[in-house]
């Protein structure tokens, strides 16, 4: 409560609905035009383990008790994968969720889903924290949660890259395990071997929030033609204007990183290709794009009487201080995106909330107000 507005501000970038706008006309869905292995350019595929976590650091994570929580309740499609990135020369965790109906699962779409500024390794993720296994993976037992046919994808979570933005460093960062190829492990070295193991069809879309909404909308400019959707949820495109470096500088500090180490600075061409507003003009040709942000004014799970506050009035006035400047902040950025590409013609769905702060809920709400768009993408029209 006491926290500064700069190390609130830090978050913004760093956390981790009816449709309030849209941006001209959505175009057509589309397959994808470049298949895993050629959008790897030559780079080796990532080594796939199933059902074998790397001995030694499979139980450090919080999220396996929720994965097992989901496994006994009948979830099979539920499942860790080890991914060893030849760029990093590290071993990555990975949650898979295949269609719940196993009629589903060959010939499925993908959706690359990541997490937050803790990259999954502490408790807020996707997997802890809202209902994607139930409702995207599809459940038919209410008592598990809400009841949904699911989006007959396989979902893929890398369960790391804390304060990494997901992003291919210059330099390495001892404090972040190494050397950071994420950009690499995501859009060349991992779907060139997970697509072919879990017979997925080639479609596949990138979506994340906070720290790494920024990361999906970079992958689609810098790799057309890969992504049949995207989605960004309660980000900032910026990184090299305005209040950006700053919350660029206070979220790699978080881990003890710089941003010399990652892009040799905040003003560098390096700082500046990883700047997706800067780069808007990229997003030209990419179908499928849906962008969302609260105002940052108390909503409905903000308030004691949610659910997810249970009453603690605490958390209630944490999130209703920190996470309404952090939502408001970004925001800001996400005004400034929509400015962008309504100017240049680039269709975005956009989804102004009026009201919601900077919290999972409306993330959780994200992934219904996504799923039009998604699906659009996943699944053409033939």
């Amino acid at each position: 409560m006491k926290r500064s507005i700069r190390r609130i501000a830090a978050a913004v970038l760093a956390a981790a609905a009816p449709i309030g706008a849209t941006a001209l006309a959505a175009p057509a869905a589309q397959a994808s035009a470049i298949s895993a292995a050629e959008q790897a350019h030559g780079a080796a595929p990532a080594t796939l383990t199933f059902g074998q976590p790397t001995p030694g650091i499979e139980g450090k994570d919080r999220w396996r008790g929720r994965l097992e929580e989901f496994r006994k309740s009948g979830f099979d499609n539920v499942q860790e994968v080890w991914a060893h990135s030849p760029a990093m020369n590290r071993d990555i965790p990975l949650v898979v969720i295949q269609p719940k109906k196993p009629e589903l699962r060959d010939n499925a779409p993908t959706l690359y889903l990541l997490n937050g500024a803790d990259g999954g390794e502490g408790r807020a993720n996707w997997i802890n924290q809202t209902d994607v296994v139930q409702y995207y993976g599809g459940n038919d037992n209410p008592a598990a949660g809400e009841v949904s046919d699911g989006i007959g994808a396989n979902i893929v979570m890398p369960m790391a890259g804390a304060f990494s933005y997901y992003s291919d460093w210059i330099q390495d960062a001892p404090s972040l395990g190494g050397k950071q190829a994420w950009e690499t492990f995501m859009t060349k070295e991992l779907p060139q071997a997970i697509e072919p193991a879990l017979k997925a069809n080639g479609n596949r879309a990138i979506a994340g929030m906070s720290m790494s909404a920024t990361s999906s909308l970079l992958y689609a400019e810098h790799n057309p033609g890969t992504y049949d959707a995207v989605g960004s949820f309660s980000g900032c495109a910026a990184t090299t204007t305005g209040l950006a470096p700053s919350f660029v500088e206070l979220t790699l500090n978080r881990g003890g990183a710089t941003p010399a180490q990652m892009w040799g600075g905040l003003n560098t061409d390096t700082a500046r290709y990883n700047d997706a507003l800067l780069n808007a003009e990229k997003l030209r040709g990419q179908p499928n794009i849906y962008v969302s942000n609260g105002t940052g004014i108390a909503g409905e799970y903000d308030w004691p009487t949610s659910p997810r506050i249970n009453g603690n009035l605490s958390a209630s006035g944490q999130v209703i201080v920190e996470g309404g400047v952090i939502e408001a902040g970004t925001n800001t950025c996400t005004h400034d995106l929509a400015n962008r590409t309504n100017s240049l013609g680039i269709p975005v769905t956009y989804n102004f909330r009026p009201l919601g702060t900077h919290q999972w809920g409306y993330w959780q709400q994200d992934l219904r107000s996504f799923q039009p768009v998604l699906m659009a993408g996943l699944h053409p029209a033939k």
